[in-house]
């Protein structure tokens, strides 16, 4: 019997315990995690909080009766308190209040990420409020309906903060946005894009403060302004989304770490001590536009970490074939993906890279429906001439598209090699010399 302990049941967890039953019946899966309930897609939160879903339900995909009925013996509420390493055994407390030591033959650490809280007067107030769990955004929505809160102000323009802005303003709030760089989305897009979301969220009234530092929360209780290094915002709740840190308490002492916390593994997932894994944001991934060790917190992440981790600690060698980091994000309809390097982030890791960009609608101009136009930008190497990176907008649903860059990089496409790719055309769909085409074919 492989004896295979899982810390952590998220989406990363998950993914290890599914594949590790579904695949190796000589298995034995224990499962400890500290939360209340498994596999909310935190990325839907603002669409709950925003009411664009009639509820919370749908966030959900697994359970602990439903890993229970594959065999796993799943303890909830039960967090891990310490783990020895050399002894191969797991110490936690359960609901009931009472202490367990569970010996492992493999262990997989799948314990997430924790908000990034600054230490800034005023963040104990009243209505100061993180974004991570089920918890936190359930006790927004019960404070939007119970509260008179009438303006908020979201600190931190990456993706979870631009979308809970819209999502504030959907309830009919006054809705400031700050963050201390000079735009939104900055590790994403480049600034032709930022520019065009920064515009959108300025035409639905979402009041944006950028190039501002948070210095002081005011209050009596509860929050009732915002202090920065230029100016000072009513706030009646304040949601703070900084960022996230990789949560490493339980291994921080022995395994080694990156430069930011996240536990270091190799393409099985393994850490610096044999038979330890990790998986989700609480490890490192290999990233392929960078050909190195990098840290990059996304849930698919989280799930392809944890079916190699699994296959790994089940016996079947499995190596990672890497990530590229590819995201997207949709705020009034205004759809913008990415995947690899910026052109500025490409440039501050000093490699000498170009852009190519290209503006053209999605279909022929004699289509009579509604022909949304798309923007692109394409970054790869000048030298090599390898794609690094590409970047595309529209209110057209032209997100599958960047499926096929996120392979390019993966295989280390060149520019030249994409403008020759074979890419179909039909009027219904695209133009026969497409944005993709044009982009590739435009390239210095």
């Amino acid at each position: 019997m492989n004896k295979i302990v899982i810390v952590g049941a998220n989406h990363a967890g998950t993914a290890a315990a599914n594949t590790i039953m579904g695949n190796y019946k000589d298995a034995k899966v224990t499962i400890f995690d500290a939360n209340s309930n498994i596999s909310f897609l935190g990325c839907g939160m603002a669409l709950w909080i925003g009411e664009q879903i009639a509820g919370a339900e749908g966030l959900f995909y697994s359970n602990k009766e439903k890993l229970e009925a594959q065999g796993a013996v799943v303890h909830m509420e039960a967090p891990v308190e310490s783990i020895d390493f050399d002894k191969k055994i797991v110490y936690a407390t359960l609901k009931d209040g009472s202490n367990v030591e569970e010996s492992y033959d493999k262990i997989i650490l799948a314990t997430g990420s924790m908000p990034i809280i600054p230490d800034i007067p005023g963040r104990d107030l009243e209505n100061v409020q993180k974004v991570k769990l089920y918890q936190h955004a359930d006790e927004v929505i019960q404070k939007l309906k119970t509260e008179d809160i009438k303006d908020v102000v979201v600190v931190g323009a990456g993706y979870i903060g631009v979308e809970l802005a819209e999502a504030f303003e959907r309830h009919g709030k006054n809705v400031t946005l700050i963050d201390i760089a000079d735009t939104c989305l900055p590790a994403y897009y480049d600034e032709e894009f930022t520019e065009l979301m920064k515009q959108n969220l300025k035409d639905h009234g979402i009041k944006l403060a950028f190039g501002e530092k948070v210095l002081e929360l005011k209050g009596d209780t509860k929050v009732k302004e915002v202090v920065t290094d230029k100016g000072t915002y009513k706030a009646d709740m304040v949601v703070l989304s900084i960022g996230f840190r990789p949560n490493n308490e339980l291994g921080k002492d022995k395994l080694e770490l990156f430069r930011n916390g996240a536990y270091v593994v190799n393409k099985n997932q393994e850490t610096s001590i044999k038979d330890v894994y990790a998986i989700g944001d609480c490890a490192t991934v290999y990233d392929n536009s960078i050909q190195d060790t990098n840290y990059i917190a996304l849930a698919t992440n989280a799930v392809r970490s944890g079916i190699v981790a699994a296959h790994n600690a089940g016996g079947t060698a499995l190596e990672s074939a890497g990530v590229q980091g590819s995201n997207g994000i949709c705020i009034y309809d205004l759809k913008m993906v990415s995947t690899g390097l910026t052109l500025a982030k490409a440039k501050s890791l000093g490699i000498d890279a170009l852009a190519t960009d290209y503006d053209d609608l999605q279909k022929p101009e004699f289509i009579e429906s509604e022909n949304p136009s798309v923007k692109i930008r394409i970054v790869y190497d000048k030298n090599t001439r390898v794609i690094l990176g590409a970047q595309m907008a529209s209110t057209y649903d032209m997100s599958m598209g960047i499926h096929m860059f996120s392979l390019a990089i993966q295989e280390k496409v060149t520019i030249d090699k994409l403008a020759l790719t074979d890419i179909f055309f039909l009027p219904h769909f695209n133009k026969p010399y497409n944005y993709i085409t044009m982009a590739a074919i435009s390239a210095k």
